[in-house]
């Protein structure tokens, strides 16, 4: 669902690339189209994409920038539009960008040039007991 999003932030907080910087950050979001700044002051920024998380992108304006207060969320009406054709990677020329994830704990190393060694004590026998 593609939905817009709005989020005021003091972007007069002494910094040079303050708006720089919350764009940024907002267009590294999974599912961001488009990033603008509007306002009297362009101290909000609205955010259209596609399933934007508002929530992790108001906390992560908060960490990196200063205030940042969630606005709202409205849907996008798209039914004036036409519907857009599919293009292929290959058409376009730009490709998606997937992240790894990774699991927590300590990696195991598989080291198949390692023998495994056996060896049979002579005189040991299990079912004896020493105990007098």
């Amino acid at each position: 669902m593609k939905q817009k999003v709005v989020i005021r932030v003091t972007l007069n907080n002494g910094k040079k690339n303050a708006r720089s910087k919350a764009m940024q950050i907002a267009v590294g979001l999974q599912g961001v189209e488009s990033v603008s700044l509007q306002g009297e002051d362009s101290s909000q920024i609205v955010v259209v994409g596609d399933n934007i998380d508002s929530v992790i992108l108001t906390s992560v304006l908060r960490k990196k920038v200063g205030f940042a207060e969630l606005t709202s969320v409205s849907p996008v009406n798209t039914e004036g539009e036409k519907p857009k054709q599919e293009t292929k990677p290959s058409e376009s020329g730009i490709q998606s960008m997937v992240w790894p994830t990774y699991q927590a704990g300590v990696p195991y190393y598989y080291q198949p040039g390692a023998p495994y060694y056996a060896y049979e004590v002579a005189g040991y026998n299990q079912n004896s007991c020493n105990i007098m």
